[in-house]
């Protein structure tokens, strides 16, 4: 039989994980099955439950249930501490270990598909909930000149910011915490938009002149043509801008190596996203 595999969440009919990591395993040849699994609102442990009673070895967790996954865990690794959300699962006998791989996506789509190295450049990240929670410490390890995280709840933002300083001894000039109107006056080499406000239409306010000379702007969400951030972006000045299908193929790259033991390859698959 062929290893199971699968990702869970509510809702979940419309992930392209399936399609990913089938690719994966064509590419480099693993017998495997990945499936959707959608889990009440109310059961996400129950869902768990029956996966791993059905033979299951791994799951992608996405929305809502990474907080729970987090908790769920029984060993997890330092990106996972940091997120302190799950994004990946993997089950090796009565051990349910945790990890999370968006950070990692995000920051190789950065700098391996896009070419644009963070180090010693101005880090915007738009958004304190879990996308933000996620990228973080691994966006700080590319070793930025400055990272703001950027909230309409300011004390969110804060408090992420407050706990990811203690936890790694960082200063507030590398890392710090404003409000989208303390922004003004500021620009940045990178802005990266984790909010879900795309989804829906809307943009946060962002102050004229945000979007420094050569500027990446960068969606983490994705889906047909150019969202309204990128929109607002390039009407505002930004150089270059990208959304998160390359992220979504990469943080699924880093979950197949923790599973599988094996790394894909990710430009072919980003590119048949891409032209779907």
């Amino acid at each position: 039989m062929s290893d199971y595999y699968a990702v869970i969440g509510n809702p979940v009919a419309h992930s392209k994980s399936p399609f990913i990591h089938a690719a994966f395993a064509q590419q480099t040849g693993q017998d495997l099955v990945y499936e959707r699994i959608l889990a009440p609102l109310d059961g996400f442990a129950r869902a768990v439950d029956a996966f791993r009673s059905e033979g299951g070895l791994g799951l992608n967790v996405t929305v809502p249930f990474k907080l729970e996954a987090y908790a769920l865990a029984q060993e997890k690794g330092a990106r996972a501490h940091d997120a302190q959300a799950v994004n990946t699962l993997k089950f090796e006998g009565a051990t349910v270990f945790g990890d999370n791989t968006d950070g990692i996506g995000l920051v190789r789509d950065i700098e391996r598909n896009l070419n644009f190295a963070i180090q010693g450049l101005d880090i915007l990240l738009m958004g304190a909930g879990g996308a933000a929670q996620g990228a973080l410490s691994v966006l700080l390890q590319a070793r930025p000149a400055r990272l703001v995280i950027a909230n309409r709840t300011l004390e969110k933002a804060e408090r992420l910011a407050q706990r990811l300083r203690a936890a790694h001894g960082l200063s507030p000039a590398l890392l710090s915490a404003k409000g989208y109107r303390e922004l003004s006056g500021q620009a940045f080499d990178v802005v990266i938009n984790s909010t879900s406000a795309s989804l829906d239409g809307s943009v946060p306010e962002l102050p004229e002149g945000i979007f420094a000379p050569g500027c990446l702007a960068y969606d983490m969400m994705y889906g047909k043509g150019v969202t309204p951030f990128l929109e607002r972006a390039l009407s505002q000045g930004a150089a270059r801008v990208a959304d998160g299908i390359g992220m979504l193929v990469e943080q699924a790259a880093e979950s197949f190596f923790i599973w599988r033991g094996v790394r894909p390859q990710t430009a072919p698959v980003i590119a048949a996203l891409k032209g779907q």
